[in-house]
């Protein structure tokens, strides 16, 4: 069984994951993994140099991610160049993690934890898509007490990512968290439950 786990900026995706992961879940995390495409003997370095050139390549050989960052941010046609090397070569990695994982035990949950899972196409590849939602407001407040961003950067990404309604309209099971830390840990551990209820034979 694998589930992909997504959810917008500090819809409490994050919490979510290390629920599960302590419920007894394989918890992949798609921004680790992103990390590591990147890195000189993948694949998608060597198509990220030809695309961006190589000044992209810091001194320790490396790819420098701001460098890499400042050539496709606000840039949507560039920034497109760069999912198209780096959004296949994850899913690639994260199938290979998860079906490890399920060699080993075949009745394990495996959980990819992506914020781009939809956008991706990833979704396809899944048991389950569990999404977690928070009003976009109480995202804002979240998110700027978290990372000290200015309100006006928050709204920005916000805007600029898939609506609530959009991803609930392609979920499985919806996590709303709209409460405390308390409550959403509470509400994973009751569709943990409901996933192994519904997972027996």
């Amino acid at each position: 069984m694998i589930i992909g786990l997504t959810g917008g900026i500090a819809s409490g995706k994050s919490t979510a994951a290390r629920v599960l992961a302590e419920l007894g879940a394989c918890v992949l995390d798609a921004d680790k993994i992103g990390h590591a495409v990147y890195a000189p003997e993948r694949q998608a370095f060597h198509q990220v140099v030809a695309a961006f050139g190589s000044d992209v390549v810091g001194t320790d050989g490396n790819i420098d991610r701001k460098v890499l960052g400042g050539k496709v941010f606000g840039k949507p046609e560039e920034l497109k160049r760069l999912t198209a090397i780096v959004w296949p070569e994850i899913a690639r990695m994260a199938a290979e993690q998860a079906q490890a994982a399920l060699a080993e035990n075949p009745a394990r949950v495996v959980v990819l934890e992506a914020a781009v899972m939809l956008e991706a196409g990833w979704d396809r590849d899944m048991d389950e898509v569990w999404v977690v939602i928070v009003d976009p407001e109480v995202a804002v407040v979240r998110a700027m007490a978290r990372d000290g961003v200015d309100e006006d950067a928050i709204r920005k990404r916000l805007a600029a990512q898939m609506s609530n309604a959009e991803r609930v309209a392609r979920a499985d099971v919806v996590i709303e968290n709209a409460g405390t830390p308390d409550a959403l840990e509470a509400r994973v551990r009751t569709e943990w439950q409901a996933l192994i209820a519904r997972s027996k034979p």
